[in-house]
């Protein structure tokens, strides 16, 4: 078996190589839904399981000189096409894993901004997450991080760094946090606003607070309205960690706590109160860089925008309250998949096998507004 891993992959499509060439043999709407960046679709699925040999035509056409990696869900039915594309005299491997796979990738850059230590930008660029890792006078914090934990133990490993804290700006609809079992790992605080840790062991924090990490002060910023908990962190005023609360070009949507069952407000009440949480992060200084959980790309870190630039691109700041709430309530986007279930998990109201949830996460991230 001829197989790729995702993480080389990755590395591999940083690189930007031109010879190879990731075709994902999975159905069209699968693909349109979800995809590797860059990547060809050729829509044999269903010949590839059913007679490989009927798939030939269709994949005889693609460009001999490029190295094929194929790409199916979880990998399987991409290893019948790459048997095929051998059998028709391509180069090709199978990434290992499918589109599961792909979701576990995570990359890192130190994020360029002016305070007393290092932040860095963690990327899963399958899923559209953003996580960050503060360090400062040999103390780390952790913000939003995924379930991988690995990933950001050998960051503070590198940095030769103590964790103090982790924190999540709100209990994510898209992912399963791995705040929780990160901070549990090394003995330290898990910080969460009360109104998301319904039914979780975590430290409260509330509007204003200060929180100590090495020489810099984390001030929490209540910025309700995608969640009932939802918080912003603002990093000695240069730096802001928006979560879901406000994106580049978006802001966070605003109906997936009710529709997954743990809110009692209704969406235009909670649309009404993410405009006053965004005016709260609007009269911030407008050089502070703004630093949200996702990226609707594939996003290659350092992810980054000041204040005054996502002020003057993201069309939804400029909206009047009324118009505000009418286009947010009323324009719903696709739900991230099983978002009720992962919701229900990240404020403790669910307990999913670590063995499930790989599979729980697979998808495209949904959790801006549009």
């Amino acid at each position: 078996m001829s197989e790729i891993s995702p993480e080389r992959l990755g590395e591999r499509l940083q690189a930007e190589e031109d010879d190879l060439l990731v075709l994902d043999i999975r159905h069209e709407e699968n693909y349109d839904d979800w995809h590797i960046p860059d990547s060809v679709n050729v829509d044999v699925y269903d010949e590839l399981t059913e007679n490989p040999d009927a798939a030939k035509n269709a994949l005889a056409d693609l460009p001999e000189e490029k190295e094929m990696v194929t790409v199916c869900a979880a990998g399987v039915v991409a290893q019948i096409a790459t048997d095929v594309l051998k059998e028709l005299g391509y180069d090709a491997e199978t990434l290992t894993d499918g589109m599961n796979g792909w979701s576990r990738v995570h990359r890192h850059a130190t994020v360029p901004v002016d305070v007393e230590g290092t932040l860095i930008q963690v990327s899963r660029p399958g899923k559209g997450c953003l996580s960050h890792v503060l360090i400062s006078d040999g103390e780390a914090a952790v913000f939003d991080p995924s379930h991988y934990l690995d990933e950001y133990a050998a960051i503070l490993d590198d940095n030769d760094a103590e964790l103090v804290g982790v924190f999540d700006t709100h209990a994510h609809a898209d992912h399963v946090s791995g705040a929780a079992e990160l901070a549990d790992r090394y003995d330290v605080p898990y910080y969460l606003h009360p109104k998301d840790a319904l039914a979780i062991d975590a430290t409260p924090i509330e509007d204003g607070q200060l929180v100590r990490i090495g020489s810099l002060d984390i001030e929490v910023i209540h910025t309700p309205g995608h969640s009932e908990g939802s918080v912003s962190f603002d990093i000695d005023g240069a730096a802001l960690i928006t979560g879901d609360t406000l994106f580049h070009e978006s802001v966070g949507r605003v109906e997936l706590g009710v529709e997954a069952g743990i809110e009692d407000s209704d969406i235009k009440q909670n649309a009404a109160t993410l405009y006053e949480s965004l005016q709260r992060l609007l009269d911030r200084s407008d050089d502070a860089v703004v630093l949200p959980a996702h990226d609707p790309g594939s996003p290659e870190p350092p992810v980054t925008e000041t204040l005054g630039e996502v002020r003057e691109r993201n069309d939804d700041l400029g909206r009047d309250r009324e118009t505000f709430i009418e286009e947010l309530a009323s324009d719903i986007p696709d739900h991230p998949p099983n978002f009720e279930r992962v919701k229900r998990t990240n404020v403790g109201q669910e307990s999913v096998p670590a063995d499930e949830l790989a599979e729980l996460e697979l998808g495209p991230n949904n959790c801006a507004a549009e």
